[in-house]
């Protein structure tokens, strides 16, 4: 689904590569969490990935497309969701009458059925709604595409309590096998149970790419009321105790992704062989 190969680019003004050299490698059937610092570059890998940006050196190929030359039969089959977007003065109806027909897969039925989970007036111009009830238009008619690729830009933000856990509801029960979503999030506890895969990007190279299965067979997250020991490579204190990262001894563990970016952003030693 996606490749990328020795990828370079640089805004004009900063002396030092956003990105260096990345490499990265995705397939579909997953949803993939891009996580970073700010300023990590996770919006400018999203736009490199879907052509809105050009890299430097090196290879991007997207179902087999250079996302850079935006060719139709690319661009009919990749939706964007970015953090910041602009609506016209229409109604959804309208608005989906005049773009639904550049995505052949297109899924009336599941718009409809997604506008009512979140409680959306179709007849009321887009830009008369709130900001939270635009994004949850635009995931909704982002997952009625049905586009083999979808990228979200902070896709919670904006979402009131109840409305991020129907976004939750509506994206696992939206998606086929031959689809990808990438989500790019600060909100990681609003998306951790999507997951199924975990790029980190630091200082313009990835610090991790793994599954989450991967990860809970090799660590184990939990909270005890002391964090002493040897075994632990990493802990936070919290109310009641402190959430820790030990090495996985038996079976599987729930894989608390927050207290895990943590702990490498931090770059605990420990944890380097668990990551790399």
């Amino acid at each position: 689904m996606i490749a990328i190969k020795n990828l370079t680019f640089n805004y004009a003004k900063k002396q030092q590569p956003l990105f260096n050299e990345l490499d990265c490698e995705l397939q579909t059937g997953s949803i993939v969490g891009l996580l970073g610092k700010n300023g990590a570059g996770k919006t400018t890998l999203l736009k490199l990935m879907i052509g809105l940006l050009f890299p430097d050196k090196g290879d991007i190929s997207i179902l087999g497309h250079e996302p850079s030359k935006r060719q139709p039969s690319l661009l009919q089959d990749v939706f964007f969701v970015s953090e910041e977007f602009h609506l016209p003065p229409i109604s959804i109806n309208n608005y989906v009458k005049a773009n639904a027909g550049f995505y052949p897969r297109f899924d009336k039925d599941l718009l409809l059925r997604l506008i009512k989970d979140f409680e959306l007036p179709e007849t009321k111009s887009l830009q008369k709604l709130s900001y939270g009830q635009k994004k949850k238009f635009l995931i909704s008619f982002a997952l009625a595409t049905k586009c083999h690729l979808l990228v979200l830009d902070e896709p919670t933000n904006g979402l009131d309590i109840p409305s991020k856990s129907i976004f939750r509801k509506v994206l696992a029960g939206s998606l086929d096998e031959d689809q990808l979503v990438i989500i790019s999030t600060h909100q990681v506890k609003d998306v951790e149970n999507l997951i199924d895969k975990v790029l980190m990007l630091d200082n313009g190279k990835f610090i991790m790419q793994k599954d989450l299965y991967e990860i809970g067979s090799q660590l184990n997250f939990s909270t005890v009321s002391s964090a002493e020991g040897e075994h632990i490579l990493y802990s936070e204190m919290v109310p009641g105790g402190f959430r820790v990262i030990t090495p996985q001894e038996n079976g599987n563990s729930n894989v608390d992704i927050e207290l895990l970016f943590n702990a490498i952003a931090n770059g605990h030693e420990k944890l380097k062989k668990y990551v790399q």
